[in-house]
C-alpha cells in the first residue's frame, strides 16, 4: 500500500508539469498525493472496517474534490452520479488502487474475486477488472513466495494474457509523449518497470522516466516492488509527510492488520 502512495507522489509532478531526468529529485514541493493515493486509502478503508467498495470510494473520493491533477473525466462523472452506478471504464484506476487487495486476503482466488469486485463499482470492463486482478495476483504470488519476481512474467502471461514489453520500447513511447490511461496498457507497462528494476527505488525511477501518466504508473509498479522488496526508510518517511491524519489511520491500521496476519 505504501509502495503505491510513494509512486503516486513522486509521480504526481511529471504527470502535466515536468518532463523526468537522469538523476531526477524525488520529492520536492510541488509533489503532492493525488486520487490514486484517495483511491488506494478507500479501498484498503472498505476492506479493514467491513464498508462497501463503492461507498468508501465515494465517501473519500468526497472529502477531497479536488486533488492534484484531478479525477479522470468519466471517474468524476460515476461520483457525481446519485446512484453510482457501474460504468463499462477499463481507465487505469482499477490497477493503482488495489494494492491492499494483496496483502489482506489469504486466498488467491479470494483475491481474485476481491480485486474484481473493488473495480467494478466503477469499472465494469472486462479489461479493468483484469487489471485490477493481475496487480493484486502480482503482489500475493510476491508476498507469499508462490513465485520468485523470475516467474512473474510467464505467470502474468499464462494467467491474464498480457504481452509485455521491452522496457527500451516503454521509455521510447513514454517519451513520445504518449499518455497511457488504460488498464491494458499501463499494468504491462508497470510491470516491466518492475521486473527491469534491481530494488523499490530502481522500479520507481524506472516507473517515471517511462513518463505518460507517470504517477498511477508509479503506483502500479510501486505496489509490486514493495511484495518484493524492502522500502528504504527515508521514502516511507518523506512519503507519510504529504498524508493527512485520516489517510495515515488507514495506513497504520493496514499494516496492523498485515503484521497480525503474518503472526498468525
Amino acid at each position: 500500500m505504501l509502495g503505491a502512495i510513494i509512486g503516486d507522489i513522486v509521480g504526481s509532478r511529471f504527470e502535466f508539469d515536468e518532463k523526468p531526468t537522469e538523476g531526477f529529485e524525488l520529492f520536492t514541493e510541488d509533489s503532492d498525493f493525488t486520487d490514486d493515493t484517495i483511491c488506494t486509502v478507500a479501498i484498503a478503508d472498505a476492506i479493514l472496517n467491513g464498508r462497501d467498495f463503492k461507498d468508501s470510494l465515494v465517501d473519500w473520493c468526497h472529502r477531497y474534490p479536488n486533488p492534484k491533477g484531478g479525477y479522470g473525466g468519466m471517474f468524476l462523472h460515476w461520483l457525481g452520479e446519485r446512484n453510482h452506478l457501474p460504468q463499462a471504464s477499463f481507465g487505469n484506476g482499477s490497477a493503482m488502487r488495489v494494492s491492499s487487495v494483496g496483502w489482506l486476503f489469504g486466498d488467491y482466488h479470494d483475491v481474485l474475486q476481491q480485486a474484481k469486485m473493488s473495480a467494478e463499482v466503477s469499472h465494469c470492463h472486462e479489461e479493468g477488472i483484469r487489471g485490477a486482478q493481475c496487480v493484486a495476483a502480482v503482489i500475493y504470488w510476491l508476498r507469499t513466495c508462490r513465485l520468485t519476481k523470475d516467474e512473474i512474467e510467464s505467470a502474468v502471461v499464462k494467467n491474464f494474457g498480457y504481452s509485455l514489453p521491452p522496457l527500451k520500447d516503454v521509455m521510447r513511447i513514454g517519451g513520445l509523449g504518449h499518455f497511457d490511461s488504460t488498464c491494458q496498457e499501463t499494468v504491462p507497462w508497470a510491470l516491466r518497470c518492475f521486473l527491469d528494476a534491481e530494488d523499490f527505488e530502481g522500479t520507481l525511477r524506472n516507473a517515471i522516466m517511462a513518463q505518460g501518466d507517470t504517477d498511477t504508473k508509479g503506483a502500479i509498479a510501486c505496489s509490486m516492488a514493495e511484495a518484493c522488496y524492502e522500502i528504504p526508510d527515508a521514502l516511507a518517511d518523506r512519503a507519510l509527510d504529504f498524508l493527512p491524519a485520516e489517510m495515515l489511520k488507514v495506513v497504520e491500521q493496514f499494516y496492523d492488520r498485515v503484521q497480525r496476519n503474518i503472526e498468525e
